[in-house]
Order: C-alpha cells, then sequence, then structure tokens
C-alpha cells in the first residue's frame, strides 16, 4: 500500500512519520552521490461508506513489524501491473481516452492505473468495484472460490483482466474519482508515483481485512482520523493526513465523489534543501509538513 514515502519509523511529532534515514540521504542526494531511482506507479483508494454522523474511510494500520511505515494508518493500495497495460479489459463507465485525460498519461497508463485501484481494493479489502453489465456491481464476495481468486491476484498467478474475463466481469470505472497524486521523494531507495482515487462502498459488499501487511483495519470519519493524528495517536504520512483533511466538507460519499473531477492532480513531490547549517524538506502546496533537520541529525 504506498502512499509516497519508506523508511523505518521514529517517534512522531503529532502523527507525522519520518523514517531516521532522510538526513543522511538528502545530503547524499545534495551532493551529487545519490541518484534518483524511477518511481513505479501505484494506485490506491479512499473507500467511503456513508453513517448518520457523515462520511467514513476506510483505512488499514501496517504492522509495527513492517519495514516501511510500521504502525502507519494508510488506504488499500498498492503498485500497478504492467499486465494491465496491454490486455483488452472488461470496461464500463469513462473510457481509457477519458481517463487518460484527467490523469495525464496515455490511454494504455491510464487503463492500468485505474486497473490497479480497482485490483488493490479487491485485494486488501476484499471489495470490488465490478459488475455484469454497466449498472451492476457484484454483491456479496467473501466466498472460498472468491478468496481463491483473490489470492491468486495477489501472487500475480491471475493478471487483472483475466479474472474479469473468467467472471464474466467489467469494471465500474465510473464508481472512481481520481483525487491527487503524490510522488515519492527524490532521495528514496524505493519510490512510488501514486494516483490516489474515491470510491464509495458498493451495497451489498463488505469490508474485510485481508492484507498480509495490515494487522488492523477501521471505518473512521476523516475528522476524527485527522484529530488522531494532530494529537499524536494516529501514525501517517503526508499524503495520509492530507487527502484525509480534503475529504473533511463533504457530507456524503456521492457528495465527494461529484467533486472528484474538480481536484487538482498536480504531482506533489517533496522537495529538499540545505539552508543555514539545516536540512530543509518541504512539500510544495503543505506547508504543515516542513521538516528542519539540524546537520548534527537531531531534529
Amino acid at each position: 500500500m504506498p502512499n509516497g514515502q519508506h523508511g523505518q519509523q521514529q517517534p512522531p511529532a503529532g502523527g507525522q512519520w519520518y523514517p531516521p534515514e532522510w538526513p543522511d540521504r538528502i545530503r547524499a542526494l545534495a551532493d551529487g552521490s545519490l541518484t534518483p531511482v524511477d518511481p513505479r506507479r501505484a494506485a490506491t483508494v479512499m473507500l467511503l461508506r456513508d453513517t448518520p454522523d457523515g462520511p467514513v474511510v476506510h483505512m488499514l494500520r501496517r504492522r509495527a513489524s513492517m519495514a516501511f511505515a510500521g504502525g502507519a494508518y494508510a488506504y488499500p493500495g498498492g503498485g500497478v501491473d504492467p499486465r494491465d497495460e496491454d490486455h483488452q479489459v472488461g470496461w464500463a463507465g469513462p473510457s481509457q481516452d477519458d481517463w487518460a485525460h484527467r490523469l495525464g498519461t496515455d490511454a494504455r497508463t491510464a487503463q492500468a492505473i485505474v486497473c490497479g485501484a480497482v485490483r488493490e481494493t479487491f485485494e486488501e479489502a476484499g471489495v470490488l468495484l465490478a459488475g455484469e453489465s454497466p449498472g451492476t456491481v457484484v454483491g456479496d464476495t467473501t466466498g472460498d472460490d472468491w478468496e481463491a481468486d483473490r489470492l491468486a491476484l495477489v501472487a500475480r498467478e491471475l493478471s487483472f483482466a483475466e479474472f474479469l474475463d473468467r467472471r464474466g466481469l467489467r469494471l465500474r470505472s465510473d464508481l472512481l474519482g481520481a483525487w491527487a497524486r503524490w510522488i515519492t521523494p527524490e532521495f528514496e531507495p524505493r519510490r512510488y508515483d501514486t494516483w490516489f482515487f474515491v470510491a464509495a462502498l458498493p451495497e451489498g459488499q463488505r469490508t474485510r481485512n485481508a492484507s498480509t501487511e495490515a494487522d488492523r483495519t477501521v471505518w473512521i470519519r476523516p475528522a476524527d482520523a485527522a484529530d488522531g493524528y494532530d494529537k499524536g495517536e494516529l501514525l501517517m504520512m503526508p499524503p495520509t493526513i492530507s487527502t484525509l483533511r480534503s475529504l473533511e466538507p463533504y457530507g456524503s460519499a456521492s457528495e465527494a465523489l461529484a467533486a472528484a473531477g474538480a481536484q487538482d492532480l498536480t504531482p506533489v513531490l517533496a522537495q529538499a534543501a540545505l539552508e543555514s547549517g539545516e536540512l530543509v524538506l518541504s512539500w510544495p502546496g503543505h506547508d504543515e509538513f516542513t521538516k528542519r533537520v539540524r546537520l548534527g541529525g537531531s531534529s
């Protein structure tokens, strides 16, 4: 479930997570001894469900033992499967060309990114945004046969296009809205170019913790999750807390989906600089995440 950053966690100020190896890597980037790796495309989905108190979002807590952001809360997500660029995919909703225009890519890449969002939501939450016809969505996906297919997808033994074809399903691209795009900083050894999507939980389906990387799942109001972050009770990476805050104004899942088309998909990429004996890490347009690290390594 990539979210734009990586590394071991250190005690957060508030709920913000920063890997302790960052200062050394930022220095290396600054002096030219570190060459940035190309980011891998990824997709993650903010799955929403309506309640009497407003919409809640589905979040996973990464196992504390994980090298990448152990204990941090995130959304279902992961890397894009290159096979999804080439295969004919059962499709309903805005076309691959429409998505290419929205995501700023070519049609083949857009298909793979949207497939990645739908596939990862099924793999990690057991929720499938697909149906037998353009106006339908599958119901309960908790049976043994569904689980066998899910595990085959996780193991990459089955491509998503093959999975849809086997079951006579069409991906419902109209149930997704593109929300944001964050790119892992250039000084990280593993980088992702991650598109964030919003979607509503289909009627008849329910989430479950299907991810081996998570030890807990929650449905939580975005404002409550942000409050937990501000108090230092919930650990999150900048892309997660930023997108959570951006969901707060919406009173229902449908309102958020309707607002997706107006969201800015300009990539957010952290910048690192040396200023007056400090390493300064910032995300353009997101001042709350600015981090200053003294060259001695303390922060």
